[in-house]
């Protein structure tokens, strides 16, 4: 076996379970009320395939189908019923990994589903994470998740396409190793910044056909050990500003008690996959003396966005976690950079009352047309839960600094805030609407914060609200 140089698998596999390869492989999940629908492939069978199914862990005999085309839908089904499910090649030996499913209702178009007693991917994680969404010059849109559990190893990525802007996604390929991965078009070329895993490595890579394939990642910074003190981002904007590229950046761990925030640069006529051209910033610490800081314990910043004031500066808008504190929510930090240095300290520009700014990732972009900021937001309407991801609205400021709940997106209040979250956000503008991801767990996630689904939504006509 010779050594491997590149970045994409379809589908990656250990090393010592290559043969996997080779076999059929079920590569997305779209569960519907009574129903499911998979995609599929087999590089190694020109023959035909059946799919057999039947309610989980169950002794019944199983239902067989016959199946040629590569998107199988499978109706009739109890509403709200778990399902195992396997592709197997006919007149030759070889199968799927067998998979499970739950019917029901979903909020949005599912873009990939995960069930959280499905162990396909559990070499990485068993639930779905970081949806990252980005329209390419051609009109495509592609979507990325990384799949996660708490201490797994959690480096692998999946990425989908959609050709029907949205109305139907399909495979393409997964990365490895990518964990919170962000996707970007700079010049006309796609490119992933991702870490190798939860405090790894800073990593980007670049694919110049539309995401199918991709070069060898090149490490922009060195990471930590799992959980101890490393690098870590999110799915955050990448922003152009005074010829250069900026995203936010933290650095610390949770198990040490928090994160310190910069922002990570680049010029924009510098090659992105020349780790010398980026700089960051030394990393900001939480002050709990800041002016307006909430009282009490609190978790620091985290998961900031890189965005321009309407003053022309480049600032970090970030997640303030104070669910323990008082206040408990509805607070956002900004910290203000440097225009004319990159490399400087970020300082405290002020604390800002922000619903949704709190105890959750949000994605904030400014709108070219009309100068306002818009973010999509956990609104929390219950203050005895001030971590609540049940409720999801869209927050718009004419000024920067100063906030209203436009509309509400997701409004699932009755709903139990330990089981059910929309959340983790990405978004862009299109035209006249707002296209987003949402992390999706409902109809019986694990929890509220280990998402089974990655959904897809549109936002028409945002301006009139």
């Amino acid at each position: 076996m010779k050594g491997i140089s590149g970045w994409d698998y379809k589908p990656y596999t250990r090393l010592t379970e290559t043969q996997k390869a080779d076999l059929p492989y079920i590569c997305l999940i779209e569960p519907g009320v009574n129903g499911f629908s998979f995609e599929w492939f087999d590089r190694g069978f020109t023959g035909d395939h059946t799919v057999s199914y039947r309610k989980y862990k169950s002794l019944r005999e199983e239902t067989v189908l016959k199946v040629k085309d590569s998107r199988v839908s499978i109706e009739g089904l109890e509403e709200e019923q778990d399902y195992e499910f396997t592709l197997r090649r006919v007149g030759a030996g070889g199968q799927s990994e067998t998979r499970v499913v739950r019917t029901g209702f979903v909020p949005g178009k599912v873009v990939n589903y995960l069930h959280p007693m499905d162990d396909q991917y559990a070499f990485s994680g068993k639930a779905l994470c970081s949806p990252c969404i980005v329209r390419l010059p051609s009109g495509r849109l592609l979507a990325s998740m990384d799949v996660f559990a708490g201490g797994a190893p959690q480096n692998l990525s999946l990425i989908f396409r959609s050709d029907d802007r949205g109305a139907s996604w399909h495979y393409l390929t997964d990365l490895m190793p990518c964990f919170w991965g962000k996707m970007f078009v700079h010049r006309g070329v796609l490119y992933m910044l991702a870490m190798s895993t939860e405090y790894g490595d800073l990593l980007i890579g670049c694919s110049r056909d539309e995401g199918k394939s991709w070069s060898a990642p090149v490490r922009i910074l060195p990471g930590g050990g799992l959980m101890e003190d490393g690098m870590h981002k999110a799915p955050m904007p990448v922003v152009e500003h005074n010829g250069r590229l900026y995203t936010a950046v933290d650095y610390g761990s949770w198990k040490r008690g928090g994160h310190a925030n910069g922002l990570l640069s680049i010029a924009v006529e510098d090659d992105l996959l020349v780790p010398e051209n980026w700089c960051v910033t030394p990393f900001t610490a939480y002050d709990p003396g800041w002016p307006g800081a909430s009282l009490g314990p609190t978790g620091g910043c985290i998961e900031g966005n890189a965005v321009v004031s309407p003053e022309g500066r480049i600032c970090n808008y970030l997640r303030y976690n104070i669910a323990g504190a008082n206040p408990s929510h509805g607070r956002a930090v900004i910290l203000q950079g440097d225009n004319q240095n990159p490399e400087a300290a970020l300082e405290l520009d002020r604390i800002v009352d922000f619903e949704g700014g709190s105890n959750s990732k949000f994605t904030l972009r400014r709108d070219e047309r009309t100068g306002k900021y818009y973010a999509i937001v956990n609104e929390v309407v219950d203050g005895r839960a001030p971590g609540q991801r049940n409720v999801l609205s869209l927050a718009v400021s004419d000024d920067f600094y100063h906030w209203r709940i436009a509309k509400r997106l997701l409004d699932y209040r009755g709903a139990s805030p330990k089981d059910v979250g929309f959340q983790y956000v990405d978004w862009i503008f299109d035209g006249e609407d707002i296209l987003y991801l949402s992390r999706t767990a409902f109809n019986r996630a694990r929890n509220f914060h280990d998402a089974n689904y990655i959904t897809f939504h549109v936002i028409e006509d945002f301006r009139k609200y």
